[in-house]
């Protein structure tokens, strides 16, 4: 699998548009016919634009971080949600010893969501909350949902957890073009998730 080939693939099933595959194509033209790994290809769905990645390293700021992952994610949805405003509260009276119990605010389409995360470090996020963060921007009324790429995995290095908003059609022909596999984020029973409220 290549650059080329993913490129051809999200074409075919309406997730990128023609002029979008080329202008990336053009800016990876040293790599576009090397031959991807697994999680290169998961990679590649956010290099293409359909897909955002959760970070294993270092990050520099949490709430800087946590914005922009909460606005790649809404970019996602071509405009149908919006995201501000976002704040990142620490835990009150915090002894300085992790685990420390923070509270994530954010605005969506101008209502206010709210999550807590338990941050073992200031440098890494809480996976699971930052990923209840995006699926609190999932669009409302559409087919399309947000889902974790599965890939295998390679020896000895972290992965990036990558998530793509597709619909139920677009991941089965991921799946199968590309040999990906994908885990839902939201609640079988469409439930907000427990760690949330919103005003």
């Amino acid at each position: 699998m290549t650059y080329v080939q993913v490129a051809a693939v999200l074409q075919e099933i309406g997730m990128l548009s023609q002029e979008k595959a080329h202008s990336v194509l053009r800016e990876c033209a040293d790599c576009t016919s090397d031959t991807l790994n697994p999680y290169e290809v998961a990679e590649a769905l956010e290099v293409f634009g359909v897909a955002v990645s959760l970070h294993t390293e270092d990050l520099d700021f949490l709430e800087s971080d946590d914005e922009s992952l909460l606005q790649d994610a809404a970019a996602l949805t071509g405009g149908a949600v919006t995201v501000a405003h976002v704040r990142l509260h620490e835990e009150e009276d915090w002894d300085g010893e992790f685990p420390r119990w923070d509270r994530l605010e954010f605005e969506r389409n101008g209502r206010l969501i709210s999550l807590s995360a338990e941050h073992l470090s200031d440098d890494y996020y809480d996976i699971g909350a930052a990923l209840e963060c995006v699926e609190a921007v999932s669009p409302d009324d559409d087919p399309r949902s947000f889902r974790v790429v599965d890939f295998e995995g390679t020896r000895w290095r972290l992965h990036d957890t990558i998530v793509v908003l597709a619909t139920p059609e677009q991941t089965e022909a991921l799946g199968k073009s590309l040999g990906l596999a994908f885990e839902p984020l939201a609640d079988p029973a469409g439930q907000e998730p427990e760690n949330a409220f919103s005003i």
